[in-house]
This record gives C-alpha cells, structure tokens and sequence, in this order.
C-alpha cells in the first residue's frame, strides 16, 4: 500500500461547484489524491442522491474503513439532496467523521447559508470555472502532469485546443486519451495530438473544402453532414478543424509569394497526407479570399459561443456559399 496519498493534508468535507464537466473532472482530480485506485473497491461509495437516504450516507461516511486509511462518500449532482436534508447535513457539518471524507458536488452553493458557513470551518469550497482562453494551455499541461505524469508541451496544447475547442471538461477528456495513446512515452508532442485527434478531423474538413472548391455543392454538404453524423463532438470542433486548415493555407499562401518552395513550406507548417491535394487547393483561391473565410470562421465561433447560432447551421452555410462562389 502507498502511503503517499494518506501523508498529505485533507479535509473532512468537500463541496466542488460549478458546470458538470468542469465539476466532473476537478472531481476525479480531487479522488486521485484522496484514495488510491486499488483501495476505491472498498475505500470508495458513490452515492445516487435520486436514490440513496441521507441515513445511508453517513452510516457510509462512519463505517470503519477496511484496507483504507479513510472512508470517501461521494454525492454528484447534490443540489437537490442538499436542499431535501439541509437540517441533518448541518448537524453532520458540526461533527464530521474523522475517518470518512465526504464530497458533495453542486451546480450552485449560496454562501449565506448556515451549511455554506458551517464548511469554511471543517471542510474545502472548490468552485470551478471555465478559464480564459489564455489560461488553457497552462491548466492541459498541470491536468497532463498531475493525471497521467506525462510532459504535455505547450505546443500540443496549443494544437489540441485549436482541433477541440475550449471546453474544459472535453481538453481533459481528450487529454486522458491522449496520455493512453502516448502509452510509455513520457512526453505528448504536437505528433500524438496530430495523429489521434488531428488527422481525421482535418482530413474531413479538407474533404469539404476540395468539394467546394471543385463547385461540387451536393459532395460538399454530404461530407459536411456526415461530420457531424460521425463525430459526436462535431459541434463543437467543425468549426476548429475549418480554421485550422484555412489558416495553415492562409500561412503557406504567404510562403508561396515570398518565393519558399513547397516542400519547405510543407516541413515548416507540418502539412501531413494529401500535400498534393493541398497545394492544389492553395493554387484555386487568393490570400484575400482565404484571409475573409477565417475572417467568417471567427465569426461563426463567436456566434455559436454566444447562442446566436448553432455549428451545423452556420458551417453548412458557409459551405454552400464555398461551392456556389
């Protein structure tokens, strides 16, 4: 048995606030330094707040740990729970188990309740929030480390959030991927995020592009509909997977007219597959016009971002206005 979890400081009570995906994840984060997967099968009880009696949650949080040195009681999605057995929460607050950690996640935890009060003195509030755009790389890189003890490089976290979006939740998911993929490979590179993730989404959008430019309406819309009939996360990664490729062209259009050969051009910006095919694309369209897609893509986003809009509708309608140019 490892003792490395049971020396560090813990609390008796965690209540982790803030949207699913982003809670889900600080939750599993927070278990790996709370309990050891092997001893989770008698060390661990998730709790179905739907389901389960407050009773059983503390007769689950006093039970006498076996093989552990602590007990973890975990309730997600307790807002309800909370609110139906506020008064015995309280009283439990007041003298918490020393041997069982309990968590509680939430969508929302007002701070002037008597149990909001009652945790700033025998337990932790982790609110977790969607971060800056800039603060990504940075928390992929910790979440790679501390997770999986895997070296993710800035690069590859750049790369990553380019082809998924921005979503918290979804970077960690394909980051846990990722970390398989890489297997005894101690770091994950741009290669591994180009292979994995990158390699068929911009190939689809590439797909796409060659029909329109082609003027093939109907192969265009067909290709971009099976996208999103594919890939379940296509909603929220068409749209980086377009920019992406539109801004690699708009990159190696630049290089063409300063005079670089395409084979540089090629090694510089890491065109894989169909450099043929690329070029090819490259040659139909001018730097203005590629310039005013990106300029459209990034619109787009800000669209979908704001709920003014949604990916399917707006990617098809660039799509049509591509092939019928």
């Amino acid at each position: 048995m490892s003792n490395s979890k049971s020396k560090k400081k813990h609390e008796l009570i965690y209540v982790i606030v803030g949207k699913d995906s982003l809670v889900n994840a600080e939750c599993d984060k927070l278990l790996e330094k709370l309990i050891e997967p092997e001893q989770r099968a008698t060390g661990l009880f998730r709790a179905d707040p739907a389901e389960v009696l407050v009773s059983d949650v503390l007769d689950e949080l006093r039970t006498v740990p076996f093989l552990t040195e602590r007990r973890v009681v975990l309730v997600k999605g307790a807002d309800k729970f909370i609110s139906e057995n506020r008064q015995v929460l309280e009283k439990y607050f007041d003298n918490p188990c020393p041997t069982g950690i309990f968590i509680l996640t939430v969508s929302g935890w007002p701070s002037k309740t008597k149990l909001a009060k009652k945790l700033a003195k025998v337990g932790r509030l982790l609110t977790v929030k969607q971060p800056k755009r800039w603060q990504l790389p940075g928390r992929l890189v910790e979440y790679a480390s501390d997770g999986h003890g895997k070296n993710l490089t800035k690069e590859a976290a750049e790369l990553l959030i380019e082809l998924t979006g921005e979503e918290l939740g979804r970077l960690y998911s394909e980051t846990d991927k990722l970390a398989l993929f890489a297997d005894t490979e101690k770091a994950i590179t741009v290669r591994h995020v180009e292979l994995l993730i990158g390699h068929n989404r911009i190939f689809n959008a590439f797909s796409v592009i060659d029909a329109c430019l082609a003027g093939n309406v109907a192969q265009a819309v067909e290709r971009l509909r099976n996208m999103f009939a594919e890939d379940k996360s296509a909603e929220y990664t068409t749209v980086g997977a377009f920019a992406f490729h539109f801004r690699r062209m708009f990159n190696a259009k630049v290089l063409l007219e300063k005079g670089i050969q395409p084979a540089e051009i090629s090694n510089r910006l890491r065109i894989w597959g169909n450099r043929e095919g690329f070029f090819a694309q490259l040659r139909k369209m001018t730097l203005h016009q590629i310039g005013s897609i990106l300029q459209r893509l990034a619109a787009i986003d800000y669209a979908i971002k704001t709920g003014r809009t949604k990916a399917e509708v707006a990617t098809e309608q660039l799509v049509l206005q591509l092939a019928s140019s």
